[in-house]
């Protein structure tokens, strides 16, 4: 795994091979080592050098590819958070302008950033998107997990969670108007506070599969988490999609990947009670109301809880996801950080 300060792009002769070689899973996973951002975390932005404060106010939400950076920023004002998880950003897409949505946001909060690539997109996006797009290119493609931080990153890594092209390869149910190259991920930090070093993660879930597979993608999560800062306290946020494509009531306690993190010694304690999408320009869907949304932590205690609505002042949305946020604090005494390289999965 390589930090860089800016992914490289996808040559041209790469793209052609995309675009015109087998939709299969023995293809995928071929291309997707020649795709170097695909190893990489991209980070910038600027924060101040002091550790964060013991008592932390986090944000984790799916911003639907960040088609309002600065009023989403101005959207979390209220509750000054430290760290922000977000997913589903893009950085060089035509239906957002073509803008490094992650890096816009950190700008406008003032936080350094992270940024790590899910998928690569080989086209536009889908209908409900195309009508966002000036252009009939990407200038990049990438579309991927952030974190936002008000303090320096210690240590990064990326930790895939598939490989197998389910956006990519026909036998694996890829959509055909949205192909991918990639999979779902996660970003990892470890970020110096008053209490102790902590590691913090964003990660996406996969929405077109059922609860078995999410509950593998947690378990391939947990290990590289156990790897990466095994002595440390976690605090993981993002779209886990539970209750994604289980008809008709998504229920999301059906889950099997909620009991798999408790028994790793994880706590559900920092989540409110509520559904945590709604319609969006994108998404116009106004009976599906799911909790997709979640934290989960590791040796942390849980000070508060919130869905925060993800409208603007002027009543636009700003995403098909409300955010999440808690207050967290260290449990206990401050372990002390066994200062493991950083390792990728």
């Amino acid at each position: 795994m390589t930090v860089t300060d800016r992914l490289p792009p996808v040559t041209a002769v790469l793209r052609e091979r995309l675009l015109a070689g087998p939709r299969t899973t023995a293809a995928h996973r071929a291309m997707l080592t020649r795709v170097p951002a695909m190893r990489m975390v991209e980070t910038g932005g600027r924060a101040a050098a002091d550790p964060l404060p013991e008592s932390l106010s986090v944000v984790a939400w799916n911003l639907e590819r960040g088609l309002f950076p600065e009023a989403s920023a101005a959207r979390l004002s209220e509750h000054a958070p430290q760290i922000v998880l977000l997913s589903e950003m893009d950085n060089g897409m035509a239906r957002t302008g073509q803008r490094h949505t992650a890096a816009a946001m950190a700008e406008a909060l003032g936080m350094s950033y992270a940024y790590g690539v899910e998928f690569h997109e080989m086209d536009l996006g889908g209908p409900t998107e195309r009508r966002f797009c000036e252009d009939d290119f990407n200038a990049l493609g990438w579309h991927g997990n952030a974190i936002l931080s008000k303090a320096p990153f210690s240590r990064v890594t990326l930790i895939r969670l598939d490989d197998h092209g389910h956006w990519y390869a026909e036998e694996a149910g890829a959509d055909p108007q949205q192909p991918r190259l990639g999979g779902r991920m996660a970003l990892a930090a470890v970020i110096e506070t008053q209490g102790g070093p902590l590691c913090v993660v964003s990660t996406h879930l996969e929405s077109n599969a059922g609860s078995d597979h999410r509950a593998r993608q947690m378990r391939v999560l947990l290990d590289g988490i156990d790897r990466f800062a095994p002595d440390l306290p976690v605090l993981i946020g993002g779209d886990l999609n539970t209750g994604n494509h289980v008809p008709p009531e998504f229920d999301w306690r059906k889950e099997a990947l909620f009991p798999l993190a408790e028994a790793r010694g994880y706590s559900w304690a920092p989540n409110a009670e509520g559904p945590t999408t709604r319609p969006s320009l994108i998404t116009p869907h106004p009976d599906r109301k799911m909790k997709l949304d979640w934290f989960a932590s590791r040796g942390l205690t849980a000070l508060g809880q919130e869905i925060l609505p993800s409208i603007s002042p002027d009543g636009t949305p700003l995403s098909d996801h409300d955010a999440v946020w808690c207050r967290v604090r260290r449990t206990g005494p401050a372990p002390a950080e066994k200062g493991q390289e950083a390792s990728d999965t």
